[in-house]
């Protein structure tokens, strides 16, 4: 109702004002300004995005968490693990536990409220943020990337092709420390990297849909497509589209390096913190931070239809990359084990690794489990969640090194 009541009320102001030479133009603005602060999603009931699960039974929640506590003690919690881990299944904890701390220098501990740097698990909450665009119909799954954004110089990319690391972008941590185009002692941001693209003659690594190669520079790229689309930041955009209606109260987007000692810090593993350096400003492809117990929300809501639709995540949850063989593919912001010879069940995942921040997010979807582990300690634990899948079910076995 408000698109309709919006131009009567500025037609008004129109035939009210006192000014003979009033320019319409004024009017369209005023207009243009005010939808601009309409919400970029529909009016939903705040419980929609609720999924009924059936009750996990006491016995299984008790033999489960001896097998999950057993597990993470034997392969996470060795010593040195800082961060947090969470298992559960139907949306119930079945088993968290926390430790280490987000500050050494002030002790101040993690928690289960304490938001941590997620690295590349980030990628899932900005593909999500762009699927729920598609959605509501914003913006099309295979649209044109210089449809959205005018001089980006790639006729063939697509939306897809960045959310499955099909472009052919070339890692800009790679481009930018060539040929001397980007002064290192200058921290890079999503707009920096955009126009670097659109006036350097940044060449694709190949042609766009013929191959994967993981790249950053695709999630910077989706990042600006939001914000271009919902005309917000990227952090007031995901927070409308994801983080209010999930209640995700404890996660959000570092776009201002000027708060870098506010938050949950990155260490080596003698407990010396990292440094920041000039790729810490990009934001899309990393710098999101949450907590496992949002990420558990977010994860849960994956399964409502009203979320995302179910064609939509059908789309979101296959494989694209067959040029050569194996179980491991990735899909839309998800990466996933695709067991061989229909031996066993399909799992998704994704990994992280950002500057001492070692993640791992797991979703048994066929079991509705999820498995979650955050470490900011620099520690290569956190991807032995992939060697408790088939401990929860009928799942490949794939065991990491130590």
């Amino acid at each position: 109702m408000k698109n309709i009541y919006l131009p009567l009320i500025l037609l008004g102001l129109v035939m009210t004002s006192c000014d003979k030479n009033f320019d319409i133009a004024q009017v369209v603005r005023k207009r243009s300004e005010l939808l601009k602060k309409e919400s970029i999603i529909p009016e939903a009931d705040p419980n929609s995005f609720d999924v009924k699960f059936n009750p996990v039974s006491p016995k299984y929640k008790l033999e489960t968490r001896e097998i999950v506590e057993t597990f993470y003690h034997n392969r996470i919690n060795r010593g040195g693990f800082w961060g947090q881990f969470l298992v559960a299944k139907n949306g119930e904890i079945i088993y968290e536990d926390y430790q280490g701390y987000s500050n050494y220098q002030t002790k101040d501990k993690i928690n289960d409220s304490t938001p941590m740097h997620v690295a590349s698990v980030g990628k899932v909450f900005t593909g999500v943020t762009v699927l729920r665009l598609i959605n509501n119909k914003k913006i099309a799954l295979d649209q044109k990337v210089n449809t959205i954004l005018p001089d980006f110089p790639y006729d063939d990319i697509t939306v897809r092709l960045l959310l499955n690391h099909r472009s052919g972008l070339p890692y800009y941590g790679h481009f930018t420390a060539k040929n001397n185009i980007w002064d290192t002692k200058k921290t890079i941001t999503n707009k920096d990297v955009l126009e670097l693209l659109e006036t350097k003659n940044i060449k694709l690594d190949f042609k766009p849909n013929t191959k994967f190669t993981y790249s950053n520079t695709n999630y910077v790229v989706l990042a600006l497509i939001v914000e271009k689309i919902t005309e917000k930041s990227f952090q007031e955009a995901m927070k409308e589209l994801v983080l209010d209606p999930l209640k995700m109260n404890n996660t959000f987007v570092l776009d201002n390096l000027e708060n870098k000692d506010k938050i949950t810090q990155s260490y080596h593993a003698n407990n010396a913190k990292m440094h920041w350096d000039y790729l810490d400003g990009t934001y899309g492809d990393k710098n999101i931070y949450t907590t496992a117990r949002d990420m558990l929300k977010l994860d849960k809501a994956l399964y409502s239809d009203n979320f995302i639709s179910k064609t939509l995540k059908d789309e979101m949850y296959k494989g694209y990359s067959y040029e050569r063989s194996g179980a491991n593919n990735y899909g839309l912001a998800i990466r996933m084990v695709e067991p061989k010879n229909n031996e066993g069940n399909l799992y998704t995942f994704h990994n992280g690794w950002w500057r001492g921040n070692r993640t791992s997010y797991v979703t048994l979807r066929k079991d509705t489990i999820t498995i979650i582990c955050f470490n900011n300690h620099n520690s290569q634990l956190a991807y032995k969640t992939k060697e408790l899948a088939p401990r929860l079910g009928n799942y490949p076995f794939i065991e990491i090194n130590d």
